[in-house]
């Protein structure tokens, strides 16, 4: 098995040095798979076998991509792999492309996808979500660019263990990253083994990352920026209770874009980071400005009773420097208990007395 590895890893480092006018490895070489302009990223990946790598040189690709071999990495060209739509056809079968998304990592209960890496590329513009996955675990993307997509640009559900890294998102109808317990059943948060949000770039969504039911999460060094909602993460009545993440070292700022009312949720418009219904979350040295506006969650760091009534109970706001929100720098609008917040740099919060 080593030596199997040690010749994926040969081929793939010749492909990424090609612009420096070294030679692209053959599709035939042992664990690579490399797609060109023209040819299809599914067939390559259907051919694939887990630990292989399949490389995408630049151009556009019209296709969805669905993947179910564990190991596998997808690898692209960064801003010059592109992937989009193709054009409808009816005759297409696979769960992928007829739910509308553009790259899909899919398991089932009891047969998780483990170990599949989405890398340096781009998908824009698909009626669903860019990237999604579901029943994975230990999944990484990073360094993907997902746009202009109908829902979320990159979400999971039924995961565990997933790396989001030094990822942008930007203009999707929802949530730039979306990180779920499940989205088709109520049920309690479950938890992601420590999933990780980190280095991402998050813009001009509706939010820019929604935690929904899940526990156990890291979402540090991100910058969110001119979103509706910079952070929410959604709790209800379910046991147990979402939360149990570290929120921290987050750029959080000019998140004021404005979105109408949904079926589940008010306006928002200018809200930094909102818990409802959250336990045991941590907030910490994250910098927080200019957020503003006149919605129920508007604010820099805003507790909200979820909208089935759970309140937020035993979360620490700490250390964070939170300055020009509206209508506040930090926002209390919850009766739960234990609640801290301390040492934050603010100059307005509701109610008085927490700066």
């Amino acid at each position: 098995m080593r030596k199997r590895n040690i010749k994926v890893l040969v081929p793939v480092a010749a492909l990424s040095a090609a612009g420096l006018g070294m030679s692209i490895p053959s599709a035939s070489a042992a664990g690579a798979h490399v797609v060109h302009p023209g040819q299809s990223i599914q067939r390559a990946v259907d051919a694939a076998r887990p630990g292989d790598t399949v490389v995408v040189l630049p151009g556009t690709y019209r296709e969805s991509v669905l993947v179910t071999t564990p190991g596998l990495t997808l690898r692209g060209s960064g801003s010059r792999t592109v992937v989009q739509p193709a054009e409808p056809d009816a005759r297409v079968t696979d769960a992928c492309a007829k739910a509308g998304n553009g790259i899909c990592v899919l398991g089932r209960a009891g047969h998780t996808v483990d170990g599949v890496r989405i890398e340096s590329l781009t998908v824009s513009g698909f009626k669903k979500n860019g990237v999604w996955a579901s029943w994975t675990d230990r999944l990484t993307v990073q360094r993907v660019t997902s746009e202009h997509n109908g829902v979320w640009g990159i979400a999971q559900e039924r995961s565990t263990r997933g790396v989001f890294a030094g990822n942008t998102a930007r203009a999707n109808g929802d949530a730039g990253i979306f990180v779920a317990n499940t989205v088709d059943e109520e049920g309690g948060a479950t938890d992601t083994l420590g999933t990780e949000l980190r280095d991402n770039t998050l813009t001009d969504n509706r939010i820019g990352f929604t935690a929904r039911r899940v526990r156990n999460l890291s979402v540090h060094d991100n910058s969110f920026t001119g979103n509706c909602n910079g952070v929410f993460v959604v709790g209800d009545e379910g046991r147990p209770q979402a939360g149990a993440m570290r929120i921290e070292s987050n750029e959080i700022s000019g998140n004021n874009k404005f979105c109408p009312a949904t079926e589940r949720l008010p306006a928002i418009q200018g809200s930094g980071i909102v818990l409802t219904g959250a336990a045991d979350t941590e907030v910490r040295s994250n910098t927080i400005r200019d957020n503003s506006g006149a919605t129920p969650m508007s604010g820099g760091v805003v507790l909200f009773k979820s909208f089935v009534g759970t309140k937020n109970t035993g979360n620490t706001i700490s250390g964070n420097v939170a300055l020009g929100n509206k209508p506040a720098d930090l926002a209390n609008g919850d009766t739960g208990k234990g609640n801290t917040f301390t040492d934050n740099v603010c100059t307005q919060s509701a109610p008085a007395g927490m700066c």
